[in-house]
């Protein structure tokens, strides 16, 4: 458990050493200035020919056939339930908390060893 331990912490020290050189490098960047860049030259735009003309296809007449009905079947019953009787439970003894004592008796520590 403690190599676990002990490797994660590694693991930690070494991304947080690896983080630094990150860190500095971003700095330099954003330290360093812009160099003027040439402007881009403005390009003229193309005249596109107009698309040809779709055709419209012939739309087809279909006739739907007749859907099917729902006949109505005999619905069965369902069987009933046999009807299970209540039971009671019988009433529970009144038993009281056993009494504590009000005091604890006193422990005297164990004897010390004497020393010739």
């Amino acid at each position: 458990m403690a190599s676990s331990s002990c490797f994660i912490f590694a693991l930690f020290i070494a991304i947080s050493f690896s983080s630094m050189d990150i860190g500095l490098a971003a700095r330099h960047l954003l330290q360093t200035t812009t160099p003027n860049l040439p402007g881009i030259p403005s390009l003229n735009n193309p005249t596109l020919p107009p698309l040809p003309s779709f055709p419209t296809l012939p739309q087809p007449q279909a006739t739907v056939p007749p859907l099917p009905t729902i006949s109505s079947l005999p619905q069965p019953s369902l069987p009933t339930v046999p009807k299970i009787p209540q039971l009671t439970l019988p009433p529970l003894p009144a038993n009281s908390l056993p009494n504590l004592p009000s005091s604890f008796p006193s422990l005297s520590p164990p004897p010390s060893p004497s020393t010739p």
